[in-house]
């Protein structure tokens, strides 16, 4: 029998079962909420996945194999686990949509990343990145950066690269400065600045806000 999703959800499994991997028409896989402390390099040979949840568990590493998953296409949970880096070959997931790295320990910003081309939305909220590469220009078709509560006081101009995004979430972080490029984002409909209180303020702000983008000073 073909099995096309895996749902484990809240198992309690605390270590993956071998015949997980052995599924290997699998599209979509769901262990979030198991007290998984870590995932088997066998994940890459589900090479049919196109939704992998392995958030709200208690990762510090995530195999290089997810990296052969080249199908993974919908969404990558990665969210509230112990994680402060990714590797290198993640990068390879040229058809990702969605990612999600929030409530992780990262105080970089993984650099595979800025190589997912295809990334639509990502959410990287509350972790502890204190700035973001000029690589994430590369990201041409992000419509939406959620960055909250982290330590970015700036952002990098080639920000001005994204010109599909439509939102950025920068609330709760001590932002000092914005680059003007912002301006250069045809795209754009908010820039949410909720409980930031370090941000200088400039005038091309204002005509952020006469084009209609909502900022929460």
């Amino acid at each position: 029998m073909v099995m096309e999703a895996q749902n484990l959800w809240r198992k309690q499994l605390r270590v993956v079962p071998d015949d997980v991997w052995e599924q290997a028409n699998t599209r979509i896989l769901i262990l979030a909420e198991n007290h998984l402390t870590e995932i088997s390099s066998r994940i890459g040979g589900l090479q049919n996945l196109h939704t992998l949840d392995l958030g709200h568990n208690q990762l510090a590493t995530v195999p290089e194999e997810t990296g052969d998953i080249r199908e993974l296409r919908d969404f990558l949970y990665l969210h509230d686990n112990q994680l402060e880096s990714l590797p290198a070959a993640l990068g390879q997931l040229q058809k990702l949509r969605y990612l999600n790295i929030s409530e992780n320990r990262f105080a970089g910003f993984p650099e595979c990343i800025c190589s997912m081309s295809n990334l639509v939305e990502l959410r990287a909220t509350d972790n502890k990145l204190s700035d973001l590469p000029d690589s994430i220009g590369n990201l041409s078709r992000l419509r939406e950066l959620h960055v909250r509560n982290n330590a970015l006081r700036t952002l990098p101009a080639e920000i001005a690269n994204l010109s599909e995004l439509r939102q950025i979430d920068l609330r709760e972080n001590p932002i000092e400065y914005l680059p003007d490029s912002l301006l250069f984002l045809p795209k754009l409909e908010k820039i949410d600045l909720r409980w930031v209180t370090t941000l200088t303020a400039s005038a091309w702000l204002d005509t952020l806000e006469d084009r209609g983008c909502l900022i929460y000073r």
